[in-house]
This record gives C-alpha cells, structure tokens and sequence, in this order.
C-alpha cells in the first residue's frame, strides 16, 4: 500500500503524493481547466496528465529534484539554474495564451491595499513598507503582454544534473510581463540571477526585477499568513523586503 504524502495544503488548493502520482485538488474547476489548457499549449516541459475529473487533476511525478527552495540554499548547478532562464525564454516566445493576467492599474491597487494592511497590523517597520513600494511601483508600467507562468517558484522547476525535467503548477498561467517570471524564479536567491539571465539570452532591466521583487513579497505576505505559511522564515518574502528596503537605503 503507497502512503499518501500531502505535498502543500491551503485554503484555495491542495497537492497529495500517493507513489508517483499527484493529485491537485480544487474547488475551482475554471482553474483546473486553466491549467490544464496552459500545460498542453507550453513549449516546455511539464508533468505528464494522467486524467482530470471534476475538483482533481492527477500527474504524473516528475523525475530529478526541485530547483531549491526558498529561504534554503540551492544545490543546484549554475547550468541548471541557467536551463531554467532558457526554458521561460521558450515560454515567453510562445504564442499567447487566452487568459488574461492582472494589469498595472490592479496590480497598483492591490499594492495599496497591502500596503496598508500591512502598516494596520504593525507586520513591518513603516520605513520598510514605504521604501519597497517605491521600489514595487517601478514594476507598475505598461508591457508587451507573453506567455506566463505566474508562479515560477524555483520548487516548481524540476531539475537531473543541468537539464529541466519539467515545470509545475500552471495555476496561475495568462498572459503577463516576462520580468515577473524572472523575478519569481530569483526571489530570494539574487546570487543566481546571472545564471537564469544568461540562458534568458535577452536583455533585462535589472531594477524592473528588483521591482517585481518588492511587488510581489508586498502582495504575499497577507496571503502567506492567512493560508497558514511563514513569510517571516528565514531567506523567505519579509527577508527579501527587509533587504530590498536597506539596498535603496545606500
């Protein structure tokens, strides 16, 4: 008998490992749908879908090991980290998908509210909250839309050696700013964003990356809390926005 192995559980989804399948459960079929559609239009790899019904999508396991993990160490090659930046290269070139991501003007408002969520409840220091927001709203300015991930956590690239095994967790896929993916893949492991850049073989601004950094630990830490993680961990998102904080400070 295969033991049931919860993989990440909150209040909008949940992820089990039983053996080499996975199961993702969620109430919202729409975005099932969504991701499914996403995996089977992506120009890179992904788990392969075994079968989907009504709340649960099951896939395959992939084979290697993640990326690394955030506020952890990455043991993982300069080769594999610059894989990665090639395969969002792939990605981003491929042709749109139809569901539409979040856009400046909503993004700014939900910049605003976390702002002062964040100020209400005494999570950080003032100073901290308004230097990276300075920073965020950098982030905030018109881009030529492509094919998103939206939500490229490095524990959702698979790695053996220097070669991508596959991505997880098209949840969040739409059409989206390209530096977003970037900075999601790098958050909090600066040190290796010369790697992914190098296989991105594409030009970026580097204060846009800084900037998606600050925006999306603002608009995480609330959602952290409530669906029962720890932003305060170390290396994890108020880490991130306390270094961010003091870098503009210099």
């Amino acid at each position: 008998m295969e033991d049931v192995e919860i993989v990440v559980t909150h209040h909008e989804r949940a992820t089990v490992r039983v053996g080499e399948v996975y199961l993702k459960i969620d109430g919202d079929q729409a975005r099932i749908d969504a991701e499914v559609e996403a995996m089977l239009s992506a120009p890179v790899p992904t788990a392969k879908i075994l079968w989907r019904k009504p709340s649960v999508l099951a896939l395959a396991a992939l084979p290697g090991t993640p990326l690394g993990r955030l506020g952890e160490p990455s043991s993982a090659s300069p080769a594999a980290w610059a894989a990665a930046g090639a395969a969002l290269r792939l990605l981003h070139d491929a042709p749109l998908p139809p569901r539409p991501g979040p856009t400046p003007d909503q993004l700014a408002a939900e910049l605003d509210a976390e702002c002062a969520w964040l100020a209400t409840n005494n999570v950080l220091p003032a100073d901290i909250i308004t230097r990276n927001r300075r920073i965020a709203e950098t982030a905030l300015r018109p881009w030529t839309p492509v094919f998103t991930h939206g939500d490229l956590q490095l524990a959702h690239v698979f790695v053996n050696g220097d070669t991508i095994t596959g991505v997880l967790d098209w949840s969040e896929a739409a059409r989206g700013d390209a530096i977003y993916d970037l900075a999601t893949l790098t958050l909090g492991h600066p040190e290796h964003l010369r790697d992914v850049l190098s296989g991105y073989d594409t030009a970026v601004d580097l204060e846009l990356i800084r900037a998606w950094w600050s925006l999306r630990s603002l608009r995480g830490v609330r959602w952290l809390i409530d669906h029962g993680f720890d932003p305060t961990a170390p290396g994890c998102e108020i880490d991130v926005l306390t270094t961010q904080a003091r870098r503009n400070q210099c």
